[in-house]
Parts: C-alpha cells; sequence; structure tokens
C-alpha cells in the first residue's frame, strides 16, 4: 500500500474551515478505493501565525513542503496583519512556495456543476481550464519604491517574459489540451492563447512561442484573444473554451473572472504544478467578514484535493489515487445536483429557498456519498 505524506497549511480565515473538509473527503475517498493511505502534515502560517509569533511559518515550513509528496493549501492574509515592508504577512508563503519549488503552471479549472446557479446567468455550458504561467512577469520580485527624504516618489514593479517560462507553460498547456475532451461547444481540442501582443513586446514574444509550441501539436486547433476582448468572450461565450494559456498577472485575472460563470469563488479549485512538486488550493482568499460563522463553500478546497489526488496518480501511475478522485468528483456532482445542501452563497435562483447549509455539512454530505460507493 502506497503511503503519500501530505503538508496541510490552512492559514487564516475560512482556509482553516474548507480544509478540514478537503481532507475529511480526501480519508473518505481513501478508504473508500483502498490502496494509498495519506499522512497529514499540518503546517501553522499566515497573518493570524505572524501575530502571534513574529513570523509567517515556522523556519522548517518550507522543507516540510518540499519533503512532502503534495501540498493542500487554504489562503492567507488577516486584516492588521502587515509585514515592515507593507505586504501583508502571507503573501511570502505563496510565492515562496511558487517560486522556491518551481510550481510553474497554475491550473485553474472552470466547471460549471448541475445544480448550481451562474453568477452570470444563461450560460450553461462551461468547462474549460486557465493556464497560467506561475513563477515571472509581474510577479518576478523585481520591483522597489524610490523614497527621497521619507517621500515615496516613485514606485516599479519590472515584467519580464523568458523563453524557458513561455515554452514550458504553453507545452503544458497543449498537453493538458490532449487529455481533455475538447469545448462544449464544438467538442475541438483548441488552446486560446491569451495575450497583449498589439502593444506589448512581452506579450509579442508570448504569441510567437506559442505558435512555435503548437507546431508540435497539428491535432489541436489554435485560437488567439487580447487580454481585454477575452474578459467579454469568456462571459458570452465560455462554451467555445477548453484550455486558455496566458501571463502570470493576465491569468490571475481572468481565473478569478472566471468564477461567475461556475457559481462563485468558493467554487473555483486551482493547482500549482512543477515538474517535481505540486500545490493545491481552492481559489477563494481568507473572507474576513464569513471567517468562524461555519459558512465559507468548501467546495474549492475539496475539488483542489481531487485535483491533488490526480496530480499523484499521475506522477505515481498510482491508479487507486486516480479511483478516489473520480469518486470525489461524483460526490460532489451528486450533492450539487440533488439541491438540499449548499452552503449559503449557493442558495440562489431556483435555490433560493433552500436552508442554507453550514460548511461542515457539505463536508459531512459530501464524504458520506462517497462512503456509500464502497
Amino acid at each position: 500500500m502506497r503511503r503519500y505524506r501530505i503538508a496541510v497549511l490552512p492559514g487564516d480565515g475560512v482556509g482553516r474551515e474548507v480544509v478540514p473538509e478537503a481532507v475529511k473527503v480526501l480519508d473518505a475517498a481513501a478508504g473508500a478505493i483502498g490502496g494509498f493511505e495519506l499522512e497529514y502534515i499540518e503546517v501553522p502560517c499566515g497573518g493570524v501565525y505572524y501575530l502571534e509569533t513574529g513570523k509567517e511559518w515556522p523556519d522548517d515550513a518550507f522543507d516540510t513542503c518540499r519533503k512532502a509528496d503534495a501540498v493542500l493549501f487554504g489562503a492567507v492574509g488577516w486584516p492588521k496583519a502587515v509585514l515592515p515592508d507593507g505586504q501583508l504577512a502571507g503573501i511570502r508563503i505563496l510565492l515562496d512556495l511558487r517560486f522556491g519549488l518551481d510550481l510553474y503552471a497554475n491550473v485553474r479549472p472552470a466547471r460549471l456543476y448541475e445544480g448550481v446557479e451562474p453568477l452570470a446567468p444563461g450560460k450553461d455550458k462551461v468547462d474549460f481550464v486557465v493556464v497560467r504561467e506561475n513563477t515571472e512577469d509581474l510577479y518576478a520580485p523585481i520591483r522597489g519604491i524610490l523614497d527621497r527624504g521619507g517621500v515615496e516618489d516613485a514606485a516599479v514593479d519590472v515584467r519580464i517574459l523568458t523563453r524557458k517560462g513561455c515554452e514550458r507553460i504553453i507545452d503544458y498547456a497543449f498537453k493538458l489540451c490532449l487529455s481533455r475532451s475538447g469545448a462544449p461547444a464544438d467538442g475541438k481540442r483548441r488552446v486560446t492563447c491569451v495575450d497583449k501582443s498589439n502593444v506589448l513586446d512581452g506579450c509579442r514574444f508570448f504569441r510567437k512561442i506559442f505558435d512555435e509550441v503548437a507546431a508540435k501539436y497539428p491535432s489541436v486547433e489554435r485560437d488567439y484573444v487580447y487580454v481585454d476582448a477575452m474578459t467579454q468572450w469568456m462571459i458570452r461565450s465560455p462554451e467555445h473554451y477548453d484550455v486558455v494559456v496566458t501571463t502570470n498577472m493576465f491569468g490571475d485575472i481572468l481565473s478569478d473572472l472566471s468564477s461567475v460563470l461556475i457559481g462563485g469563488m468558493g467554487m473555483a479549485p486551482s493547482g500549482n504544478i512543477g515538474d517535481r512538486h505540486a500545490m493545491f488550493e481552492p481559489v477563494h482568499g481568507t473572507a474576513p467578514d464569513i471567517a468562524g460563522k461555519n459558512v465559507a463553500n468548501p467546495i474549492g478546497s475539496i475539488l483542489s484535493a481531487k485535483m491533488m489526488l490526480e496530480w499523484l496518480a499521475q506522477r505515481n501511475g498510482d491508479s487507486s489515487c486516480s479511483k478516489a478522485a473520480q469518486l470525489i468528483e461524483q460526490g460532489v456532482a451528486e450533492i450539487l445536483a440533488e439541491g438540499k445542501v449548499r452552503t449559503p452563497d449557493l442558495c440562489k435562483g431556483k435555490y433560493a429557498n433552500v436552508k442554507p447549509s453550514r460548511t461542515s455539512e457539505v463536508g459531512d454530505a459530501i464524504a458520506k456519498k462517497i462512503e456509500s460507493r464502497k
């Protein structure tokens, strides 16, 4: 029996509420399928931890994550937890993991499940993935503020795109496309390059490399959209898209925007994936306004855990993990389709009269659905 060590970082706010539900569902799936075990190593971190200790996470935390088979992350950031340089405490943890573990592919699926009312009504065929480069662009640590005589006079953030960074993220997108069933509208496997190449040299560079890589995948259709136009077409015609590949900042914005098509941020999972390491987290933040109330939607976290099992299955050739991931997907889909157990954010439209469930009740329902398949 395989044993996987999972570093668990709940972080702040609702991260501490949704991650335990993901763990609950993971255990249910592992128990139902058998063939593997999960060992959890919890790592405290984030803004609250900083307020308590003066550190964003323990000194050995990065090494713990590096040695783990995968990382399951919640969310970080808390009011008044601010570093001396003005940054929110906890943000560096994400950047340290993304850069330190070379997690170059930020993969954010957008799928609308039966039983979920989208925030952008009228679109019922949504099933695409935003693949976002994760280690360069405006997030590269080339920035600063010019302070003259105590007056902050100028600020600089440098955007950098490298051939290595562009080639590998675009290649990842095409490989992912080959594993999917195509766009909902026409079933075609399609990779859409999103850039601003009509203005920016970096984007012209990105598009040039996109064409070079695309030439190796003749069975996949190429597609091109400027990022400003994409904000419109993603909402108007989401069924056209299969895999969307773009740079770090554009991908950050577009993947958040895509959440309106699938019921909101609480439904959105993500994976930060490299060649040797991977971290999985819901897209939403810490939501201080609802933290501690047991009303946050845990499905984004649960689907992130499903992605983690899929990655472990692929990396280790472990069919048990793959089957467990499928059980989680089925459990989530069935609970949503039944329409009876759902957190307040999903009680809208024709589900407006459904009594809102608590975070833990949603996790319990999905876990029980999975356990019933034993």
